[in-house]
């Protein structure tokens, strides 16, 4: 007998449910994910308006491409909602998630929905401004002022490139899953996310629940959790040096991260190092500021392995070498490179914003984080940069509802922090939490229960696994 993830259930002719009634605009495919499995799928187009609050608003192409169910008696269509924002539903469905989108096909018809602005569904330029990044040591202030200068050059261009940007925002994204349901023809879906992807979600919960079957959520963002609040970033270094202190050539060689951490980001306060950044042809040299290591250390700290070489970067750096870093460089800084934007992420990020309160609470943490203000740098520096865009407070309010809903949180997430995602779904009278001891920010694949969790909750069995744990990774692997 084969579990329920048997790689059997990936070859790729095996249908074994009846046929769906073809939506329009569907064409069948070979979807070929990145490891070179293929498997038969549908990939379709349905139109929405870019702005639903402009009457003259132009008309985008959306798509998606849909896995078609494995049995006889499908449930609600299952509609992927990608993380960022900006990040593909089709892109995803090709990375190491693909096994997981293949077996869910046991319980439904599973969409890989690309939301507006990404993948099939873009059609947002994004934008290098005219303004170049700083080749000198500057302070933060005139950072953020150069920051705002070259948003507001993009702003401009995608106005003359005929963009709305105003109607990049969450709610008209929870209003085209809506129109994909009804271009499916189905009376509900249920919403699998993770991270921006639950933001949108809980949108699209509070937005129509009539039209929700249920919802899996994944290290949940808020609605009114778009900025990180720093005190919660300090909570999660507590929790990493837990993790640290269970293994004993770790633990003696970092007994106190937050203390190395802070020796590291003073010195490069008082003196920015010279590092160079490896190029095609050859290399070039930057200067490295606290700044641009607070911004890799929001990074990488997602999850415990991508952790685990932050603090293999801090443990050399305390000692005055800074070599470590230079192979990863290149991901986070270009020399002479101009300020650039995604117009789709920056759209949406601005739009569910922040309010007063919450702003002034970041502010104040901020001085003294580790993290200080970068954990989810241009945000909020830039809230202010358009505020026609903010969808207001009463968007940021949590859903109240009864759907379903099958929440994972993982204790060393490092992106959205478990205290905050149980605010998040403190509304949700039906969820059920599950906490996977060790797992970070991308939780999905860690371990096989996860999944098969995630099934028996499509097939509507009462869940009561409260806990998974997997291994840590190791902090001090040399």
């Amino acid at each position: 007998m084969f579990s329920r993830f048997s790689p059997l259930l990936f070859l790729p002719l095996l249908f074994i449910g009846e046929a769906i009634a073809a939506p329009p605009n569907e064409k069948e495919i070979t979807f070929t994910a990145q490891d070179g499995t293929s498997v038969e799928a549908y990939e379709g187009t349905f139109e929405v308006p870019e702005n639903r609050a402009d009457p003259n608003s132009r008309t985008l192409t959306l798509g998606y491409v849909r896995f078609p169910a494995t049995t006889k008696t499908p449930g609600a269509p299952i509609v992927y909602l990608a993380g960022g924002p900006g990040g593909s539903g089709t892109g995803t469905a090709k990375g190491r998630r693909f096994p997981l989108f293949m077996a869910l096909r046991e319980q439904a018809d599973v969409i890989a929905f690309d939301q507006r602005g990404t993948g099939l569904s873009d059609q947002f330029p994004g934008c290098i401004s005219d303004t170049p990044e700083p080749v000198t040591a500057i302070s933060d202030e005139a950072y953020i002022a150069l920051t705002r200068t070259a948003f507001a050059e993009c702003l401009a261009f995608w106005e003359d490139e005929g963009i709305d940007i105003a109607g990049y925002n969450t709610i008209d994204s929870a209003r085209d899953i809506d129109a994909l349901r009804a271009h499916l023809g189905t009376e509900k879906v249920s919403l699998w996310g993770i991270s921006y992807g639950t933001h949108l979600a809980l949108a699209a919960m509070k937005e129509m629940p009539e039209r929700i079957d249920r919802a899996i959520l994944a290290s949940v963002e808020g609605l009114d959790q778009t900025v990180k609040m720093p005190a919660r970033t300090d909570a999660y270094y507590t929790r990493l040096q837990a993790a640290v202190l269970t293994q004993d050539k770790a633990a003696a060689a970092m007994p106190d991260i937050a203390g190395m951490m802070r020796r590291v980001l003073a010195r490069l306060e008082d003196e920015p190092v010279t590092l160079s950044i490896p190029l095609e042809n050859g290399s070039q040299e930057i200067i490295w500021t606290r700044r641009d290591m607070q911004r890799v250390n929001a990074g990488l700290v997602a999850d415990p392995g991508s952790a685990a070489y932050l603090l293999g970067i801090y443990l050399a750096a305390d000692q005055g070498d800074f070599s470590p870093l230079e192979g990863a460089l290149a991901r986070y800084r270009r020399p002479e490179e101009m300020m650039r934007f995604n117009g789709m992420s920056s759209g949406m990020d601005i739009a569910s914003g922040i309010g007063a309160e919450r702003l002034a609470a970041f502010e104040g943490q901020a001085k003294t984080a580790l993290n200080g203000q970068w954990h989810n740098f241009p945000m909020p520096q830039l809230a202010s940069a358009a505020r026609d865009l903010d969808l207001g407070d009463a968007f940021r309010q949590m859903p109240e509802n009864a759907i379903p809903t099958l929440v994972f949180s993982g204790t060393l997430d490092g992106r959205t922090f478990p205290e905050s995602q149980r605010e998040a779904v403190a509304g949700l009278s039906n969820a059920h939490i599950v906490t996977v001891v060790n797992a970070g920010h991308n939780l999905f694949m860690v371990s096989p229960e996860v999944g098969e969790v995630m099934a028996r909750f499509l097939d509507g069995e009462d869940i009561t696994t409260d806990e998974i744990t997997v291994p840590l990774p190791d902090f001090l692997p040399y």
